[in-house]
């Protein structure tokens, strides 16, 4: 029998290997620069053509590499960050592993520049699927030039699985802002199709988050300090009042490298408990360090993953920390107490005398006579000596009090619910009953039927809104006083991308700089309401991957979806009515757009067997 067993050719190897480094254009686009940064750079500029399918460059100032290293980086497990077992316990730089370089290569076309500065030349080394097709000398100043080109270019099904370009370009912009936001003294440039992205010059931590965010995130930040011998938390949170209906800004580093971590999420989110609404995000930017000893960064293959020694204690000093920095700034109540526990008294009271209280009763006051007469009982407290009066109940007050009036009753619209679910006997006088102001109690043939409210609303706005925008535009109403809200570069580049659609739903605008001027909106839309529903529409447009044919569904959804949290908590009969027959018209009155049930019915049985 022949032997199974055999060893992997390098370049089938690395093309299993890049399965996990490399997911799509962003992933080469962090190793890459992780790779400048270890480099010991001062300025790093990275360029990208169609959202890194077409190329990806990364140009350094670093300390370059010399011909055989510039060689041997290709090669798998080929590193000059390790040297022994012990060194992954104590790592201080991006990468360790070797595979990012051989994993590129296996899967593109990688052009390699690099210079040390003890020599003359430099050397340039080109590589197509894992094998070297030239490597010369080269003129070029110290620091390395990559240049990745046709991505996946062996493996089709990869690049086929590949999002839009707006997806792809928003995933190289994240993680160009984990870098940046990390190393805030290094110059960094991003250029996308030649176009300017960012161009930021060496700044402190919060300029950088500044430069990134927009100049309206300055008055945002809360800073947040704490030193402890377990870890060091530095950084900023954003004030309550900005937090999002999306994840947003929410940025985590330990010993300068960007990491997510679900657990110490939990810790800042419970420092913003009842500062924020619910289903809110607050945004963060905290860096932690710790000793390199106490962490294992090679549990994932992207290195976004980190194991803490002592996660429990991290968790309640990062907690502590921002609970803190909300208090100080005086954003949430804090207790001081090195305050002097004594009452504070108006300037104007200082040097009265103290009077003794005096309580006041009615001496003729029986709560056992009844028999005053309903005249006094109207009476107001006056200026006699008593001053007082004896409140008793008056008979007459509640004779009516269970009276019905039928008369008004038979005036109230009844519900238009559909005929095999109405018992004929109780449809002329059947009544809705409203409970906490969310939900529809009727009587039906078989039982009871529960709507809900905010779900209905929901359906019959996005039945009414689609067949409009179908027929014409949207009614919009024009603002008196402008909305402006801040966007990034990418959030006006999507929403310019789809404003046929977006000024057929009423909504128009103008822009200053990064800045959305709204000077029309959807007539049904408040003004409390423009800025969250824009965002949520920006979301959906970025992250979602959405079908040309499908945009204004989605918009709708959002919009439909907005306007109905806003329920009138005290329904009349005849809007309890109104709501109820408009539902029933719809085709798909039993589930919202998004698929989630409006009414559930109980049968008589059903309640028979809870008693």
């Amino acid at each position: 029998m022949s032997d199974l067993i055999q060893l992997l050719p390098d370049n089938i190897a690395n093309q299993i290997a890049a399965g996990e480094v490399i997911q799509r254009p962003a992933s080469v686009v962090k190793e890459l620069i992780e790779n400048a940064v270890d480099a010991q750079s001062t300025k790093i500029e990275l360029h990208i053509k169609d959202a890194g399918r077409t190329s990806i460059q990364v140009i350094d100032n670093g300390k370059g590499m010399s011909k055989m290293d510039a060689r041997m980086c290709f090669e798998r497990h080929a590193t000059s960050k390790l040297k022994s077992a012990d060194d992954l316990f104590n790592l201080t730089t991006k990468g360790f592993r070797g595979e990012a370089m051989a994993s590129i290569a296996a899967i593109a076309h990688v052009d390699l520049e690099t210079k040390i500065e003890a020599n003359s030349v430099g050397t340039k080394v080109s590589i197509q699927g894992s094998k070297v097709t030239n490597q010369e000398p080269v003129v070029r100043p110290t620091g390395t030039s990559i240049t990745v080109k046709n991505l996946f270019f062996n493996v089709p099904a990869r690049r086929n699985f590949l999002k839009s370009d707006s997806a792809e370009t928003k995933h190289i912009v994240e993680e160009f802002n984990r870098v940046a936001l990390t190393h805030p003294e290094i110059a960094f440039k991003l250029t996308h199709n030649g176009n300017v992205v960012f161009d930021l010059q060496e700044a402190n931590r919060r300029k950088r988050i500044v430069d990134l965010h927009g100049n309206a995130f300055n008055n945002k930040l809360v800073p947040v300090e704490e030193k402890t011998d377990i870890v060091s938390i530095a950084g900023f949170v954003g004030k309550p009042e900005f937090a999002r209906k999306t994840r947003g800004e929410q940025y985590f580093f330990v010993n300068n490298r960007f990491f997510k971590d679900s657990y110490l999420h939990h810790a800042v989110s419970a420092a913003f408990e009842n500062l924020i609404p619910p289903k809110t995000f607050p945004s963060y930017f905290l860096y932690l360090e710790v000793d390199p000893k106490t962490i294992d960064v090679n549990i994932h293959p992207t290195k976004t993953e980190i194991k803490f020694e002592d996660e429990r204690s991290i968790y309640s000093i990062l907690r502590s920390a921002v609970k803190l920095a909300l208090g100080v700034h005086n954003i949430a109540p804090s207790l001081d107490f090195e305050h002097e526990p004594q009452f504070e008294l108006p300037l104007s009271m200082k040097n009265a005398p103290l009077v003794e209280p005096q309580i006041k009763v009615d001496p003729s006051y029986n709560p056992f006579n009844v028999g005053k007469s309903s005249s006094s009982s109207s009476q107001t407290p006056s200026g006699d000596k008593n001053k007082w009066t004896n409140l008793q109940p008056n008979r007459s007050d509640w004779e009516n009090f269970y009276e019905i009036n039928t008369e008004k009753d038979k005036e109230v619209e009844q519900p238009l619910i559909p005929e095999e679910e109405v018992e004929t006997n109780h449809s002329s006088h059947a009544r809705s009953i409203q409970i906490h102001g969310k939900f529809l109690i009727t009587q039906i043939k078989s039982g009871l039927l529960c709507i809900n409210i905010s779900r209905a609303k929901e359906r019959i706005l996005y039945d009414e809104l689609m067949e409009q925008f179908i027929q014409c535009p949207i009614t919009s109403q024009q603002l008196l006083f402008p909305v402006e809200i801040k966007c990034k570069d990418e959030e006006k580049k999507v929403w310019e991308e789809n404003k046929v659609s977006i000024h057929r739903l009423g909504f128009s605008w103008s822009w200053n700089l990064k800045t959305m001027v709204l000077d029309g909106i959807p007539s049904f839309l408040t003004i409390d309401d423009v800025e969250s529903c824009v965002l949520e529409m920006i979301h959906h447009l970025m992250y979602k991957e959405i079908d040309k044919g499908s945009i204004a569904h989605e918009m709708i959804l959002t919009l439909a979806k907005t306007d109905s949290k806003h329920i009138n908590y005290n329904l009349s009969q005849e809007e309890i009515s109104h709501l109820i027959n408009t539902l029933f018209l719809s085709n798909e009155h039993q589930y919202t757009p998004r698929g989630k049930k409006i009414m559930n019915s109980i049968s008589v049985e059903e309640m028979n067997n809870w008693f």
